[in-house]
């Protein structure tokens, strides 16, 4: 069946990470996308090695499958007919320019709002367009430093470190997709776009969970537990036999079963471990006690026996072997098309599942055939008021 989002036309001005992300997954719920980038291309073509055999760094390809490509010089008065005509045929409009620049060319969301009202403008920046730190750039690791989330990640001796995948990027462009969908359900009411702001700040933020919840009822600067979990214990990874797990006990009951599973049902009636926040306070004795347990243990045994009475149980994998799991396959979580190989679409949708669509484009690849489009359609209009 078509997708969701079939029938939708999506121009795609976004750059490197949150905005491509935002549009593959519109394109792959079945959105028509045309990714409009400078005469260069998208700077993410370069960030590598690793690079495909045309030379274009995998990092792309991870979040531009399903889209049409063009290349328009935005400073030039003929390419920003060009995008017009696009943005008169559109429902939607991703863009990342810092703030203000697609004002200058008559682009802004206000000028185009005007000259077509049904048009949903999707904005993502760094900061936001005004107050103390709005128009600045934002890149995902400087957000992590500056919000607080390398300050709660690492160990205490390793000092404050990046989470190692761009989070605030990611969360960013799936907020964009969902403030993009809400917008078209309010237009579906109405008949009318709107602006859809996301930036790269307010994410950062927003990702402090529990840790600004607890600094703010507890006064207590958060502070860096590894793996550990400010909250809960025990949560965190452990050495065992040949290799490490991670345990994830959240309740009483789960920690009662761990004990059992691994013959040490004396710590859960002792009384330093018996209930959760007796965990937390006494979390290097329990520490140790679960690190001599686990020791001879092989991680791939255990974990499944704790799986299976209800305890979460995980070996730390590498990335080769987290896509090794036969889980990947059964979920359809790897995508093998056309030479192009990426993590699958997470989301199941059970009448209208997403579906990738062509491999990420060559830089200016559509170009005739989208300007083509765009003359027949002129042409057409022509006859039509003939």
């Amino acid at each position: 069946m078509p997708g969701a989002l079939s029938g939708l036309k999506v121009v795609d001005l976004s750059r490197v990470l949150a905005g491509p992300l935002c549009t593959q997954m519109l394109a792959d719920h079945g959105a028509e996308v045309i990714k409009v980038e400078p005469p260069a291309g998208d700077e993410t073509r370069h960030l590598g090695p690793p690079f495909d055999d045309d030379g274009v760094a995998a990092y792309f390809g991870a979040v531009n499958r399903g889209k049409r490509a063009i290349t328009l010089d935005l400073a030039q008065p003929a390419a920003r007919a060009t995008l017009e005509a696009l943005v008169e045929q559109a429902d939607i409009l991703v863009e990342n320019f810092l703030p203000g620049t697609l004002d200058r060319w008559d682009l802004g969301y206000e000028t185009l709002h005007q000259r077509h009202p049904s048009l949903i403008y999707c904005s993502i920046s760094g900061f936001g367009t005004d107050g103390p730190l709005g128009g600045l750039p934002g890149y995902d690791a400087v957000l992590q430093a500056m919000c607080g989330v390398m300050s709660i990640n690492g160990t205490p001796g390793s000092g404050a470190t990046r989470v190692g995948i761009p989070i605030v990027d990611y969360v960013t462009g799936y907020n964009a997709l969902a403030g993009i969908l809400l917008a078209l359900q309010a237009r579906h009411l109405s008949g009318w776009g709107q602006h859809v702001e996301v930036a790269l700040f307010d994410t950062a933020l927003s990702l402090l969970v529990p840790h600004a919840a607890n600094w703010l009822c507890s006064g207590r600067t958060p502070g860096r537990l590894g793996s550990a979990h400010p909250n809960i214990a025990p949560y965190d990874k452990f050495p065992a036999g040949d290799g490490e797990l991670f345990l994830g006990i959240v309740n009483d009951g789960q920690f009662r079963r761990f004990c059992a599973e691994v013959g040490r049902a004396e710590l859960a009636t002792d009384e330093r471990f018996a209930t959760n926040p007796a965990r937390v306070q006494h979390r290097a004795a329990l520490r140790a006690e679960i690190e001599r347990t686990l020791a001879p243990l092989e991680v791939a045994e255990i974990c499944a026996a704790l799986m299976r009475n209800g305890v979460p149980a995980g070996p730390v994998n590498t990335v080769p072997q987290a896509f090794a799991q036969p889980h990947v396959a059964h979920r359809q979580m790897l995508i093998e098309q056309d030479g192009h190989r990426a993590p699958g679409i997470p989301v199941k949708l059970s009448e209208t599942p997403g579906s990738p669509g062509l491999p990420p484009p060559k830089v200016n690849q559509h170009a005739e055939q989208i300007l083509a489009e765009l003359q027949w359609r002129k042409s057409r209009e022509g006859n039509d008021e003939a």
